[in-house]
């Protein structure tokens, strides 16, 4: 993900900033900055040790560690969950030495998101705790963070359909991962220099979402609360806070 900043911007943090990608998730896409001198109060605590060993060979000084947590809203069939519990992805980019681009996944961690209702739906649901109802993000096993302008790569996920009335097998893409192709919205601003902190949104409304699968008897109810599969209707949008350290700057991976 390049960033092009305004003249006001330090050389040093423009050639810091030069092919940073949207980690794990997103990629090289090319954002128009706004600097800001002060870190926000709602930046987020990043933790590297999730940074994967990169490739034997390449040069550490121009590999980066990328580590985003971003929280907003999703839409799978039918059903909206308006606060998406936070993710944060972590993935490793740099140049091989052949030179082409590289990248090395890292991890993604986030909570389950309560469904509204639970697998009943309305007031039944919604005071059957044994009915209750969660989706926990899953990394589906693809990804490719570098981008061309506003298109900001492709990640896969599975969503765990989380119960005590259904089976722990119970996912949603378990066979076939829901694949995103986020497009930045807006513009990124700068939050922090120091550490290196960028904000941005970003959207997808194209994916296709399939049925859950492996739920036991209740699949049926899960898929018809949930409207799936659903080739249309489904959306998701991101509020990311990213940062990145090089290779160098990092304890050395086992």
């Amino acid at each position: 993900m390049q960033i092009a900043t305004n003249n006001r911007t330090q050389p040093a943090l423009r050639r810091m900033a030069a092919g940073i990608a949207f980690a794990a998730v997103l990629g090289a896409a090319t954002f128009t900055a706004t600097a800001s001198a002060e870190a926000s109060p709602t930046t987020p605590a990043y933790d590297f040790s999730d940074c994967p060993a990169i490739p034997a060979g390449v040069d550490a000084t121009h590999w980066k560690c990328e580590v985003l947590t971003a929280t907003g809203s999703l839409t799978l069939g039918n059903r909206t969950l308006p606060a998406l519990a936070p993710m944060t992805i972590t993935h490793a980019e740099g140049p091989l030495p052949d030179g082409t681009n590289g990248q090395v996944w890292g991890a993604l961690r986030g909570g389950p998101t309560s469904v509204p209702g639970g697998i009943l739906g309305g007031p039944a649901g919604a005071h059957n705790p044994r009915m209750a109802l969660s989706l926990q993000p899953e990394y589906g096993g693809r990804s490719d963070f570098y981008s061309v302008g506003n298109n900001m790569g492709l990640f896969t996920l599975r969503f765990r359909a989380v119960s005590p009335a259904l089976p722990d097998g119970c996912v949603i893409g378990g066979d076939t991962p829901i694949e995103f192709r986020l497009k930045r919205s807006g513009s990124a601003q700068w939050i922090s220099k120091t550490p290196p902190v960028i904000k941005f949104d970003a959207y997808d409304n194209t994916f296709t979402t399939p049925a859950a699968t492996d739920c036991g008897p209740l699949g049926a109810l899960v898929n018809n609360r949930l409207g799936l599969p659903a080739t249309t209707g489904n959306s998701i949008n991101l509020s990311a806070y990213y940062t990145f350290k090089t290779y160098d700057q990092l304890p050395p991976r086992a």
